[in-house]
C-alpha cells in the first residue's frame, strides 16, 4: 500500500498536475490538540464547548467512543461541538477501535479518576514504526494504577496519586497520559523531558480553563496540583500547524501563492526557516500567512526532525516532495520515528530520485543510530514527477501524495483516501477553490446514481 497500484474500483482522487495553486485557504483546529481535549472533557460532568472543530473521520470516531462510555454531543454550528458526560455508563472501551488510532490509551486516566477501573483495546494509528505504550503505561503505574496487559488491550485499576515522572523520551502521547492523570490526582506531580509541542501546551490551556493547576517549568518540566473536581468550559483549539505547512508547500511546490488562514507564524518558525532556505518566500499577516515561491530555482535543504521547537516530523514528508524540485542533493535525516520514508517508494515510481540509508545523517542525537532502520533520505532533486496510480499509506503521507499529484505531469490517481481524510476535511473541494483540477470518485458515482 506504499507504491503505486492499479485500484479502478477503489475510492480515489483523480488529480491533474502543472496548476500553480493560488486563492485562500482557511485552517481549522489541530487534530493532535483536538483529539486529546475531547477525551479531556470526560474529566468533568459539565458540559464543555469547542470551537473551530474541522469535520473530520477522526473526529466522528472519538464521538462514537466517548459515546460508548457515556458522553452525549451535539453540533451546534457546522464546528462548533458541545460534549457532557454527567454518568459513565461503560469503562469498556470496544474492541472496535483496536487498531483505528492511540486514542483508546489516553482514555485511561479519565475513566481512573470518575470510576476507578478502565479498559481499553491495543493501539494503531499510522504504520510510521512500532510506537509502543510503555511511557504510557509506566507513568500511570507510578501513579499508583494496577495495569494488566492482554493480547487484546489493557485493563486498569485504582486511585491515581501525584509522584515524579521522568519520561525517558520526551513523547507528546505519554505526556499528555500523565497529565490527564495527574490533574485529578491526590497530590502533586512533576513530569520532567515533557513534550512541550503547541497542541500539549494548548490542552494544558484547556484544563486550565477547566480549574486545573499546571505549571509550566524550565527544561521541559511540568508541575501539575491535582484538585478536587473540573468544571466545564469553552475553548477553540490551536489552528492545525501541520495543515498550515502542507498547503504551503502545495503553493511552493506548483509556483502558486496561498494566503492560509489561521495559521501562526510562533508555531512554525523551524518550518518558515526552512522554507525560506529553499526558496520558498511568506508573508504574515493579520489573518495568516501567505505562501508562495520566492526564488524561481528551489535550492537543496539538509534537515533534522525532532521534537519540538525542532522540525516536525509531520513536516518531513511534504517537503521532502517539495525537495524533489529542488536542484541539487537534499538530505532529511528523521529521529522522531524510524519507520518512516515507506512513503517514498510511490515518489520513485513518479520519477523522484530518492535514497534510503540506516547512517545518521545529520548532528542531532539519534536514538536509532546503529540500529539498523532506514531513517536518513537523500534526495536528487530536479527530477520532473510524472502522473501515476499512488496508494496512501498513512495520514501525513497522504497529503504529501497530493502535492505530488499536483505538481506531476499529467493525470494521478489516488486511493487510500481513509487515511487522508482522518485528518484533513474536504481536500477536493478546498483545492479546487484554490485552483486544482481534482475530483472525487464517490461524488462522481453518487451523481451517476
Amino acid at each position: 500500500m506504499d507504491g503505486r497500484t492499479q485500484l479502478p474500483h477503489s475510492a480515489h482522487y483523480r488529480i491533474e498536475g502543472g496548476q500553480p495553486l493560488r486563492g485562500d485557504i482557511a485552517v481549522l483546529g489541530a487534530k493532535n490538540a483536538l483529539n486529546k481535549q475531547l477525551v479531556a472533557t470526560l474529566l468533568t460532568r459539565e458540559p464543555c464547548v469547542l470551537r473551530g472543530i474541522p469535520r473530520i473521520a477522526e473526529v466522528d470516531t472519538i464521538l462514537k467512543m466517548l459515546t460508548q462510555v457515556g458522553t452525549q454531543h451535539d453540533w451546534l454550528d457546522e464546528s462548533t461541538l458541545r460534549l457532557q458526560t454527567e454518568e459513565i455508563q461503560s469503562v469498556n472501551v470496544s474492541q472496535e477501535y483496536s487498531g483505528f488510532n492511540r486514542i483508546p490509551i489516553l482514555l485511561l486516566s479519565p475513566l481512573l479518576h470518575r470510576t476507578g477501573q478502565a479498559s481499553v483495546p491495543i493501539m494503531g494509528g499510522c504504520r510510521i514504526g512500532p510506537r509502543p505504550v510503555d511511557f504510557h503505561l509506566a507513568a500511570l503505574e507510578q501513579m499508583g494504577a494496577d495495569v494488566t496487559a492482554s493480547d487484546c488491550g489493557f485493563i486498569a485499576r485504582g486511585r491515581l496519586r501525584g509522584c515524579q515522572i521522568s519520561l525517558p523520551y520526551p513523547s507528546v502521547g505519554a505526556t499528555e497520559t500523565a497529565i490527564l492523570a495527574a490533574v485529578l490526582a491526590v497530590g502533586t506531580t512533576t513530569i520532567s523531558n515533557a513534550a512541550i509541542e503547541p497542541e500539549v501546551i494548548d490542552t494544558i490551556l484547556f484544563l486550565q480553563k477547566m480549574g486545573a493547576q499546571i505549571s509550566i517549568g524550565v527544561n521541559r518540566q511540568l508541575t501539575i496540583e491535582g484538585v478536587q473536581e473540573l468544571h466545564g468550559t469553552t475553548h477553540a483549539p490551536v489552528p492545525d500547524r501541520i495543515e498550515a505547512a502542507s498547503f504551503a508547500v502545495a503553493a511552493v511546490a506548483t509556483d502558486g501563492e496561498i494566503c492560509v488562514r489561521n495559521a501562526r507564524q510562533e508555531h512554525m518558525t523551524t518550518f518558515l526557516n526552512a522554507l525560506r532556505k529553499a526558496g520558498g518566500g511568506f508573508r504574515v499577516e493579520d489573518n495568516g500567512i501567505t505562501f508562495f515561491r520566492e526564488q524561481s530555482e528551489l535550492r537543496p535543504q539538509h534537515l533534522e526532525t525532532d521534537v519540538h521547537p525542532g522540525f516536525m516530523t509531520d513536516w518531513q514528508q511534504p517537503f521532502a516532495v517539495l525537495m524533489t524540485q529542488a536542484s541539487g542533493v537534499s538530505v532529511i535525516h528523521e529521529t522522531v520515528y524510524e519507520n518512516r520514508f515507506g512513503y517514498t517508494r510511490a515518489l520513485i515510481e513518479m520519477g523522484a530520485d530518492i535514497e534510503l540509508s540506516d547512517f545518521c545523517m545529520g548532528r542531532a542525537e539519534c536514538r536509532f543510530r546503529g540500529r539498523g532502520h532506514a531513517h536518513s533520505a537523500i534526495i536528487r532533486g530536479g527530477t520532473t514527477l510524472h502522473g501515476a496510480d499512488i496508494a496512501i499509506p498513512d495520514l501525513r503521507a497522504g497529503f504529501a501524495y497530493i502535492v505530488a499529484a499536483l505538481v506531476a505531469d499529467g493525470m494521478s490517481r489516488v486511493t487510500g483516501l481513509e487515511y487522508l481524510e482522518r485528518g484533513y476535511s474536504d481536500v477536493p473541494a478546498r483545492l479546487r477553490s484554490i485552483g486544482a483540477q481534482i475530483t472525487d470518485s464517490r461524488q462522481i458515482d453518487s451523481r451517476a446514481a
